[in-house]
């Protein structure tokens, strides 16, 4: 059975939180570490660090370098292998610009603006108008995910209108520009529809996120873990300890869903429709099942804090085994698209092709 190939990605952001970690860094490490029935990895795993996507909506950059390095340890403490899986970054892979470019070609601005994910950005940013690069972004991610041949993309159900275009795209660049050789370049990648933990911010937003505070951060040491967990929004009716709770509408007890036990859970549900489990104790034992759960990555995470050139040294291998795909990929792009030396014209420029 041969061995699908998956590309993933996050943009920059500096260190990640919980709702990353259940929300798809988790999801990474078992996709790396999943073996088919003949013992053989069931994926070729590839971790992209967007940092040109960053550009879509701030100009800034003064951070990104630093908030990369910051993900990466987060990525490696969660358990992501540099020996199975290379991370890299995006713009230090030319050939994802050069890939982007040409898909530009493919698609009209028309089809692009009927993104449904678009329009929510747009409506969530309060944006009145947006840059090329932006309306384009998911060009940009067509290129990441083709430009290493992945056919496989885990997504969660809102970013399949993503996945759609880069297989119409894919299709579009198929049917014409065939390789002299083999016929299709590139493959139409399937979306592996899954259900990600997404997991509400401690204050009973819809998300977890860094710009409304409302965060545990994978780093959190355990008492800094417990500090925040006493902030966590509760069922507003549970005044007092002996009051019946709802955990069907606390922050708190969502959380116990997805780092308690089962049995935890039953407990917990139980003794606070009865009033029995007061909030406090509540909001501790859920404290410590997190803390529990951190607690290899903290470990893995100072062993690469004190080895930061160790860690940049596993970036810039990552990037040269991407550059080697991706110079690969591009070649027979530029073969099937009769572009570069070979096929250059030399009068327009009145240079040599050689």
């Amino acid at each position: 059975m041969a061995t699908a190939r998956i590309l993933s990605g996050m943009r920059p952001t500096g260190k990640l939180h919980l709702g990353h970690y259940t929300g798809a860094l988790e999801n990474w490490v078992a996709q790396q570490n999943q073996c088919s029935a003949d013992g053989n990895r069931a994926y070729d795993t590839y971790f992209l660090i967007a940092d040109y996507h960053t550009l879509t909506t701030s100009l800034s950059t003064d951070d990104v370098y630093a908030h990369s390095l910051d993900m990466l340890v987060d990525w490696l403490a969660a358990g992501i292998d540099p020996e199975k899986s290379p991370m890299f970054r995006q713009s230090q892979v030319k050939q994802h610009a050069e890939l982007f470019l040409l898909f530009s070609m493919l698609i009209t601005s028309a089809r692009l603006e009927r993104n449904p994910t678009l329009k929510e950005q747009v409506r969530d940013l309060h944006m009145d108008s947006m840059s090329y690069g932006h309306l384009g972004y998911p060009v940009l991610q067509s290129a990441d995910i083709l430009l290493y041949k992945a056919n496989v993309v885990p997504v969660g159900e809102d970013q399949i209108p993503h996945v759609e275009i880069t297989r119409e795209i894919a299709r579009k660049f198929n049917n014409h520009f065939p390789h002299p050789l083999y016929g299709n370049v590139f493959a139409e990648p399937e979306p592996k529809i899954t259900k990600f933990a997404r997991l509400a911010g401690l204050d009973g937003k819809a998300k977890m996120s860094k710009s409304l505070g409302n965060t545990i951060f994978l780093s959190d040491p355990p008492d800094e873990v417990l500090r925040k967990m006493r902030t966590a929004v509760t069922d507003t009716q549970k005044v007092r300890k002996n009051d019946a709770g709802r955990p069907e509408v606390c922050t708190v007890f969502s959380y116990h869903k997805r780092f308690s036990t089962p049995e935890q859970c039953e407990e917990i549900a139980a003794g606070c429709q009865s009033g029995a489990l007061g909030c406090v104790d509540c909001k501790k034992q859920c404290a410590a099942n997190i803390s529990a759960e951190l607690a290899p990555l903290l470990e893995r995470r100072t062993y690469y804090e004190a080895r930061m050139d160790e860690v940049k040294n596993i970036l810039f291998e990552g990037e040269a085994k991407a550059r080697t795909v991706a110079e690969q990929t591009m070649q027979e792009v530029r073969t099937a698209m009769k572009l570069g030396e070979a096929n250059c014209s030399a009068t327009f420029f009145n240079t040599s092709c050689s």
